[in-house]
């Protein structure tokens, strides 16, 4: 498909003479080889992002959308170097908690007075949208979501625990002491652990333990002090561990093998993203899949106030770009009024929509299990914007690791997770 549309383009403009501009686009999101260019009949993030990518190459006249192949653990290193290389994508996604790490060395492009010009309209962003993509008070990005963790749940092992109330919905625990209750009432009904997550690779565990930290009140760290070594944090570190001490959790899955244990019908409760609620539906609707009754609840309250760990997608243009090859940046910001334009196609994979007119449709609303975690964006949070955010996340992501997976204490973890964090804050 994608190479019969590139044929087709190369005759057109062969045959007007006119050749088309390229722009080159970095992304994550995984590999999706055959995503065509129906943005409204593709599945899962891959491909509803290629899709839209490949409908952009389609469609608009005179600019042709090259996606560069990138590997989604080293995105931002490869992205780094391609910087000091002087050889960065026209065009390329990045999350709203890089900008200051990106927009503090002026390495992206302001295009606070050109968005107009290229249909782009900033007023029907959310407020907290255009936050995310404003730095300095110029806007250095076009958002393209929202997204947070969510409880994507396995209603039939919630009913055989009990779990479930009248009008249907699960219940979900209001403690850490419940939170180990239920896990066993899962155990006991049906064999089956109670929570899976990514514990063992990507920070997923650590997203988890973030949250319940941030629902006491507190953060890991607070402008230039670290926050780490507190009550608050063992507060949070012990809910989790008492489910892998129990053996109602299992902490050496990775992000494979923990979905793979939710689809299997192994795990009641799988702690993940926005981002695969429209493909754990549709794996649900497959008969050949052990979960057949999906639920996506918002992150359950076990300690005083609300929270769940969030974020936002947004694209970027190089500003040596923007001074250097006006007519590639003109062409790049026609890439991203494309992706502003699909924002309720990307709206489908789960995330949550920037735009006020998408968020406000009938055809947002209509969008599978929106209506269950509503809730979500009001409690959605993370930690203050720093340059060191990466390095940061590294480092709790080693230090909780270490505590589950190697026996590592609570106290030596978040005391040398203290002095590493502290460390990068003073630099």
């Amino acid at each position: 498909m994608k190479h019969a549309i590139l044929g087709a383009t190369a005759l057109a403009l062969l045959a007007t003479g006119a050749t088309a501009q390229e722009v080159t686009l970095g992304r994550f999101f995984g590999d999706c080889e055959n995503a065509g260019t129906d943005t409204k009949a593709s599945v899962g993030e891959a491909c509803i992002i290629q899709s839209i990518i490949n409908a952009a190459d389609a469609q608009l006249d005179g600019v042709s959308v090259n996606t560069l192949p990138t590997d989604w653990g080293n995105y931002y290193d490869q992205i780094k170097a391609a910087y000091a290389g002087g050889t960065p994508p026209d065009v390329h996604v990045m999350h709203r908690h890089r900008v200051p790490e990106f927009a503090g060395i002026g390495a992206l492009a302001d295009l606070t007075d050109d968005l107009a010009a290229a249909g782009i309209d900033p007023s029907d962003w959310e407020a907290a949208a255009l936050e995310a993509v404003t730095y300095n008070d110029r806007i250095i990005g076009v958002p393209m979501d929202f997204h947070a963790n969510l409880w994507h749940i396995n209603m039939d092992l919630m009913d055989a625990a009990g779990l479930v109330d009248e009008s249907g919905a699960p219940i979900l625990p209001s403690s850490p002491e419940e939170l180990l209750e239920h896990a066993a009432a899962v155990k006991a009904a049906t064999g089956q652990n109670y929570l899976a997550a990514d514990f063992a690779q990507f920070p997923l565990g650590v997203r988890l333990v973030l949250a319940l930290v941030w629902q006491q009140g507190a953060n890991v760290f607070d402008g230039d002090t670290a926050t780490l070594d507190t009550a608050e944090a063992r507060n949070a570190i012990s809910a989790v561990t008492q489910l892998f001490d129990a053996e109602l959790a299992n902490p050496q899955l990775n992000y494979a093998d923990s979905q793979q244990a939710f689809l299997n019908g192994e795990a009641a409760i799988l702690v993940n993203g926005t981002w695969v609620v429209d493909f754990y539906a549709s794996e649900a609707a497959n008969t050949e899949t052990a979960l057949s009754n999906y639920y996506a609840a918002d992150f359950p309250t076990l300690f005083g106030d609300g929270a769940t760990w969030a974020d936002s997608h947004m694209w970027a243009i190089p500003a040596p770009l923007k001074a250097n090859d006006p007519e590639t940046y003109n062409a790049a910001l026609q890439v991203l009024a494309f992706i502003n334009d699909h924002n309720i196609d990307w709206a489908r994979t789960g995330h949550m929509a920037v735009r006020s007119s998408v968020l406000e449709s009938a055809e947002y609303a209509a969008l599978p299990h929106r209506n269950e975690y509503t809730g979500t964006a009001d409690i959605a949070r993370d930690t203050p914007p720093s340059a060191r955010y990466g390095a940061i996340q590294d480092v709790l992501n080693r230090e909780f690791q270490a505590i589950w997976l190697t026996g590592k204490s609570p106290d030596d973890a978040l005391a040398d997770a203290q002095l590493d964090v502290q460390d990068l804050l003073d630099r």
